[in-house]
């Protein structure tokens, strides 16, 4: 007989209804069961979500469904992002207010919510828009004011001219803003910013106790940047000291010049009268450039002398001091010492400006070579090297010669004995020696480089338009590979520290330049302060008032928020651009003043949002502490991996200053974080049109509109690129539970990985296939309840048994491990499949397939929970899904599945596998998988079986030679 079809859309309805009518995702906050912080980043509401979300919120409702059937009681809230300039710009656009445009989408997100089974705590919904939110960011940012981290201050700003708003150095991506791609700018403002600095020890140590993914720790500690150096203090001749911090003071005998940040403050003070224009004509084509296009290892080394000397406070000797764009202002004291044998931007720098290179760490390889120019040594030299055992090559150039380093001085011997009167030959090894036939001269020091070079150029016309030593030795290629380097290695040319080991190197340094007050040991992290102002409208208002007899003042905690003007016309320029906003009296004096126009960073709002969760309604303080240090820090966060500096950086640093202010007794807001991959799907550029949807594209990827052939590039999907997969769709063809079982099926969540129309036609078959099965179960069962009792169980019965423990123990390890579901989906496809073959034999037992499809529906439910609560509620058990414990597993029952085999090599038991009972017993299957077993490969390594003998259960023998 026909059984009834798999019509999603029939049962998927009243079961929305029915989850959020029981209420089973509202937290029982003051209960005092084992509780579980389940939290996904909160989504910034713009316009609709797409396929590739839902690997984000899916992933999460099935990790809560899990839990709650678990017993625990969970926190699942949901709450909005609403600031930001999207809103606004769409405000511009369409005329209306971004309040409403932001409302408009979050209703939207919603229903796609509840569309694909997602369900919250709604009663615990925040938006970071509405004023009984942002009043507690204003709060937070008193409070930072009050303990001296948060300040005004004038400086550089990155500035995006197609937004018109400032960026955050973080929101600087390749140059570029980090929401439109638009070029971005330098500008000076007077700004507002977090002292996150004060904090970047704890940041970068504190990562240490967070259970996160490693890369997003790495990009945390490479942001935060911490490096260990000192502090020299170089005396200059136009009266200022120059700071400089080095992470290699064991370098500073062969620092040969100094390089400011053009932007550092000493600059006017120490450019000579002669050239000043030189040096502003610079600055001002430096401050169009970007910080990745002045930091980039490619572009040419540029910059200007400022006609000043510093002295080298460890040789005494004069020094010129540039300034160049490589060289940024935010990192270290903005001022670098030139030492350009030991780095490869100051060798550049070195050559392209006629700067002279003193090498003082002996190359840690521990080679030599030798140059001797053609026309400067006599024929039997290349023998007499050869001879000794050393490599030779005589080019049209001259003569190269490669040795061991401690065997310099038998070289030096040999070349000068073999050179003309007129001749010259340069050693290149620990140090640089240029050798004559009457002397060798080390270059050792500036002054000794400058004697070389007169020596060479009066010997050699091929010299004479050379600048510097190295410059002549560059000309030679064969010696390049040994001119500098960026090795730790023994001290040399180094005064008192000649012949230091490079383990001791900066430490016995920094304690001599401590000794010597030249310098002390010092710690700098490339970490910048925070800059949380923005010049726009749609943002919370910084609680700040200028006055022009007290200067800044707080906004009184009794007055806040300091709510958004209700205006009917935005414009670009912000609160700026809305003058009834401004004027309000001094909180001080009483006198008239005016209200900071700047908004904040959005990051300031999702600093903090976890927290607010708890106590969503409190009006009296942001959060109540008793509670959230109940139920913080968060178990388990779930988001995207492109939030790893941003958001997170931030989070972590306003929940530790929050502890610190005692309000909060953890200072690290999220235990565990997983970050889920992109989803990605092709996406089609016409050159005239631009993007395509994929669903217009013609055959052979032609533009509809115009017939051109389509770029195509598979990327993550997104709106801009019309390259999305729509949820309503999807689920009006084929229903949600085919959508969550893909999304939690096609891979990794952690991986990146394609959106598939075939791997989604696949889910849709198996739930087709599961359905028929289990209809076919409640058939064959009615009436039945009892449970199947194990010592009756025939082969096939043990088989099935043993596979429904072994599929519940690998669902319930996901989820309480790696998360790795799309695993546990693919245990339980395969269950399905046993249970199929098992329930056509007329003698299945009618108990145990009963108890197989009410397990399988249990740990099926947290994927596809439309489907399981239909098949559950008529199985007749009288409960809800998430109302039913979770089923457990008998460990007995699968280590009586498992068999342990000997596996003999040659009559030696070489190695021991562990099988499925059911597989040991096959004797074709044993043996393949006992070949296939990493640890027997191992062995085989390198020989040829000849034999292999399978028992089964029992052994297996291989004879190879």
């Amino acid at each position: 007989m026909s059984r009834e079809p798999y019509n999603p859309q029939a049962i998927e309805e009243k079961w929305r209804d029915f989850w959020r009518e029981r209420g089973f995702f509202k937290a029982k906050i003051h209960d005092t069961r084992r509780k579980f912080y389940y939290l996904n980043m909160f989504p910034y509401p713009s316009g609709k979500l797409h396929a590739g979300h839902g690997r984000n919120y899916i992933l999460g409702d099935a990790i809560v469904r899990f839990l709650l059937m678990r017993g625990w009681n969970v926190l699942n809230p949901m709450g909005w992002d609403a600031f930001g300039l999207p809103a606004e710009n769409a405000a511009i656009e369409q005329g209306i207010h971004p309040r409403d445009w932001t409302w408009t989408n979050i209703r939207e997100f919603k229903r796609q919510f509840r569309a694909w089974g997602v369900e919250y705590d709604w009663d615990r919904e925040i938006a970071t828009c509405e004023p009984d939110y942002y009043k507690w960011t204003q709060w937070i940012f008193l409070k930072l004011y009050e303990k001296g981290l948060a300040y005004r201050a004038k400086g550089k700003v990155n500035w995006c001219p197609h937004c018109e708003v400032v960026l955050a150095n973080e929101q600087v991506i390749g140059g570029r803003c980090w929401r439109c791609h638009s070029p971005v700018e330098k500008r000076e403002l007077e700004q507002w910013y977090f002292r996150i600095t004060a904090y970047a020890e704890r940041l970068l140590r504190d990562l240490e106790k967070l259970d996160w993914p490693e890369h997003v720790k790495k990009m945390q500690e490479n942001w935060i940047g911490r490096s260990e150096g000192a502090e020299i203090v170089f005396p200059t001749e136009a009266g200022p000291e120059i700071r400089v911090f080095t992470t290699r003071p064991d370098t500073l005998w062969g620092a040969t010049f100094l390089v400011l940040a053009p932007e550092h403050p000493l600059v006017p003070k120490l450019t000579a009268l002669e050239r000043r224009a030189e040096v502003e004509a610079y600055q001002t084509a430096v401050d169009r450039l970007t910080e990745v296009e002045r930091t980039s290892t490619e572009k040419e080394k540029t910059g200007v002398f400022l006609g000043t000397y510093a002295q080298n406070p460890a040789t005494g000797e004069r020094i010129p001091v540039w300034i160049a764009d490589y060289v940024l202002m935010g990192y270290g004291t903005g001022a670098i010492m030139g030492v350009p044998a030991h780095d490869e931007r100051d060798f550049q720098f070195a050559l392209a400006h006629g700067l002279p290179v003193i090498p003082v760490i002996a190359h840690p390889s521990g080679r030599a070579k030798a140059f001797v120019p053609t026309g400067s040594f006599e024929p039997a030299l290349a023998s007499a090297l050869q001879t000794a055992g050393h490599e030779v090559q005589v080019e049209e150039a001259g003569l190269v010669a490669a040795f061991p380093a401690p065997r310099s001085g038998e070289v030096e011997r040999l070349i000068q004995a073999h050179l003309r009167p007129k001749g010259w030959a340069a050693l290149v090894g620990p140090g640089w020696r240029i050798l004559f036939p009457d002397e060798a001269i080390e270059v050792g020091s500036v002054a000794e480089e400058r004697r070389a070079l007169e020596k060479l150029k009066e010997r050699d016309p091929a010299c004479r338009g050379k600048r510097t030593v190295a410059e002549i030795l560059w000309a030679e290629p064969g010696l390049r590979d040994l001119l500098f380097h960026a090795e730790y290695g023994e001290m040399v040319n180094s005064g008192p520290l000649t012949g230091t080991p490079g383990a001791e190197a900066v430490r016995r340094t920094v304690a001599w330049l401590e000794e010597k007050g030249l310098g002390k040991a010092a710690v700098t992290y490339k970490l910048r302060d925070w800059l949380i102002s923005r010049q726009r409208y749609w943002g919370a208002p910084i609680p700040m008032i200028h006055c022009p007899r007290c200067g800044i003042v707080p906004v009184p905690e009794k007055d806040l928020p300091v709510l958004l003007p209700e205006v009917n016309r935005i414009g670009k320029l912000g609160l700026a651009d809305i003058p009834e906003f401004i004027p309000t009296p001094c909180p001080r004096c009483g006198g008239p003043a005016r209200r900071d126009t700047d908004t904040m960073d959005t990051f300031v709002d999702s600093s903090w949002y976890f927290l607010r969760f708890i106590s969503p309604k409190d009006d009296t303080r942001p959060f109540d502490p008793e509670l959230v240090n109940r139920w913080l820090p968060v178990d388990l966060y779930v988001g995207g991996v492109e939030h790893a500096i941003l958001h997170l950086l931030y989070a972590r640093f306003i929940t530790k200053f929050l502890h610190d202010l005692g309000w909060l007794s953890f200072d690290e807001p999220f235990k565990k974080l997983f970050t889920q991959g992109m989803v990605t799907y092709p996406a089609y550029w016409c050159p005239t049109h631009h993007w395509i949807p994929p669903k217009e594209v013609q055959p052979g990827n032609r533009c509809p509109k115009c017939g051109a052939e389509l770029v195509v590039s598979v990327v993550a999907m997104s709106k801009s690129k019309k390259n999305v997969v729509s949820p309503d769709e999807l689920i009006a063809q084929y229903g949600a539970d085919t959508e969550r079982l893909y999304t939690l099926f096609m891979g990794p969540p952690e991986k990146e990985i394609e959106w598939s129309e075939e791997g989604v036609r696949g889910a849709w078959r198996f739930l087709n296939r599961f359905w028929n099965v289990a209809l076919s179960i409640l058939e064959r069962t009615e009436g039945v309840r009892e449970d199947p009792d194990p010592r009756s169980f025939g082969p096939k019965e043990e088989s099935l048994w043993v596979k429904l423990h072994a599929t519940v123990k690998k669902v319930t390890e996901e989820f309480e491990g790696r998360l790795a579901l799309n695993t546990a989906v693919a245990a339980i496809m395969e269950f399905v499949n046993a249970l199929s073959d098992y329930a056509e034999d007329p003698a299945a037992d009618p108990r145990l397939l009963r108890r197989a499809l009410r397990d399988l529906i249990l740990v099926l439910s947290p994927f596809t929970p439309f489907i399981c609560e239909e098949l559950w509620h008529r199985l007749g058990e009288g409960t809800a899904v998430l109302e039913t414990p979770w089923p457990t597993y008998d460990p007995k029952a699968l280590e009586e599945a498992e068999v342990e085999i000997p596996v003999q090599i040659n009559g030696k038991v070489r190695a021991r596998v562990r099988l499925p009972r059911t597989k040991a017993a096959d004797p074709k299957a044993l043996e393949a998988l006992v070949l296939a077993a990493p640890e027997v490969q191992e062995r085989l390594q390198g020989l040829r079986i000849e034999k292999v003998i399978a028992v089964p259960e029992k052994l297996v023998s291989i004879v190879a030679r």
